[in-house]
């Protein structure tokens, strides 16, 4: 399957997830940049609210594509020590590619939250929302992250990822949708006709509008989702 940018994707993903329509217990999580437009989709057709939750890749240097680890809000950091040690990445390496994700995660919050209320994931059940997945280290450092706030549930969403990757993180979360598990898996962009960058400031367009017509949405799911 193709997209055709990340609209369609959020809502052909919001498909396989009304089981959680309508419920006042649920808020999307969106994973900035790229996973912002697809949860705003999944969040406006199930009727539920909107936030985001940071995660931050940890590229090894020089080849940024690679990740070594990640890191995600609430202080939580995940290295894969097998990728350091084979690719020979020193102690210090490692800490000045931390230092300046976690100073670009904290100015992201700052930036998208704009005097919103943190997140309150306690009791909920929180779908995890991203344009999609590689190697599912930022993931899996956001659902490590998310069980420190005791929700009721974490779902991870995407509209694809690798089969192997789904599978890894299907022993993590307490439910995974993924709409898409195609193999050979080259990027996430081979599933896109239009995956341009999302910026920071569509990003904060995006949970304003979600702020201001909740009550928009909810009216909008007394019509089943299925109907269109």
């Amino acid at each position: 399957m193709i997209f055709a940018n990340r609209v369609e994707a959020g809502r052909e993903l919001a498909w396989k997830l009304t089981k959680y329509a309508g419920r006042d217990d649920v808020t999307v999580l969106g994973a900035p940049r790229g996973g912002v437009p697809v949860a705003f989709e999944v969040a406006k057709a199930l009727g539920v609210s909107l936030d985001i939750f940071v995660v931050r890749k940890l590229g090894v240097p020089g080849h940024e594509e690679v990740a070594f680890g990640a890191i995600a809000s609430g202080g939580i950091r995940i290295i894969n020590r097998s990728t350091v040690d084979a690719l020979g990445l020193t102690d210090r390496e490692v800490e000045q590619v931390t230092e300046a994700e976690e100073k670009e995660l904290r100015r992201r919050e700052l930036e998208y939250r704009h005097g919103r209320p943190q997140l309150n994931a306690n009791g909920r059940t929180v779908i995890l929302v991203d344009d999609g997945i590689a190697t599912g280290a930022s993931v899996l450092a956001a659902i490590h992250a998310l069980r420190e706030m005791k929700p009721a549930a974490i779902v991870v969403a995407t509209p694809v990822a690798p089969r192997t990757t789904c599978e890894r993180l299907r022993h993590e979360a307490d439910d995974l949708v993924c709409a898409e598990t195609s193999e050979p898996f080259y990027g996430v962009g081979q599933f896109y006709d239009d995956f341009s960058q999302v910026s920071d400031e569509e990003v904060t367009e995006l949970l304003d509008r979600a702020s201001s017509d909740i009550e928009d949405r909810q009216e909008h799911w007394g019509r089943p989702v299925g109907q269109r």
